[in-house]
This record gives structure tokens, C-alpha cells and sequence, in this order.
């Protein structure tokens, strides 16, 4: 078991789920169920399952989670472009956050990296 709050990953990904947040408190209200609830839903689910994963019994289990929260990352990225797409969030503000996910991104495929030559 790994103590997630001390994993730098899960640290940036909290940061991320606050910049959401913010950002998302901006989008039109009709939007609210909508985009912005499945934003919201990907942002927390990325440090969510970087620490549930930390919890399990094993090496692989953590592995698994991580693959989630990657696809997480991804799923929010992509939507973080659809509004701007849209033109409900001006470029500006997503592109930093943006920016961390894919940090995030590499953060996760070098500890999954890390956790499977550490099974073997």
C-alpha cells in the first residue's frame, strides 16, 4: 500500500480537480447537467482512483487504477476542448489545465512503468 497524498501524481491531479472547479463555475447554467456535470465527474474521478488503486493489496490492483484515472485524463481533456469548441471557456483557461493533464498523463504511465518492473 502507498500513501497517496504523499504521491506527487495524486497531488497534481487534486490541483487539476480545483481548477475544474473554477473553471467550470463559469459555464453557461443550461450546461449544468450536462458538460459541466461530466467535467466535474472526470476531474475528481483522476486523483479518486490514483488513490483507491493506492489501497490495494497489490502492485497490479494499483496498476488497474491507474489505467482508470488515465483514461480519466483523457476523457477530460477531450472535454475540456469540446467547450472550448463550443465557446462556453475561452482558450486561455483551459490550456494550462490542459497542459497538467498530460503531465499527469506521463506522471501515470511512468509509475505504472515503475509499479510493473517492481512485480517482477
Amino acid at each position: 500500500m502507498h500513501q497517496f497524498e504523499k504521491l506527487k501524481i495524486w497531488q497534481k491531479a487534486m490541483d487539476i480537480a480545483v481548477d475544474v472547479y473554477k473553471v467550470t463555475s463559469e459555464l453557461p447554467s443550461d450546461e449544468k447537467f450536462n458538460l459541466t456535470h461530466q467535467i466535474k465527474k472526470c476531474a475528481v474521478s483522476i486523483p479518486s482512483n490514483i488513490a483507491e488503486g493506492s489501497g490495494r493489496n497489490s502492485n497490479n490492483e494499483f496498476v488497474h487504477f491507474l489505467g482508470i484515472a488515465n483514461g480519466s485524463t483523457y476523457e477530460l481533456i477531450t472535454q475540456l476542448m469540446i467547450s472550448k469548441r463550443l465557446e462556453l471557456v475561452e482558450e486561455v483557461k483551459i490550456t494550462p489545465i490542459i497542459h497538467n493533464l498530460v503531465e499527469v498523463s506521463n506522471m501515470n504511465f511512468a509509475l505504472q512503468k515503475s509499479l510493473k518492473t517492481n512485480n517482477k
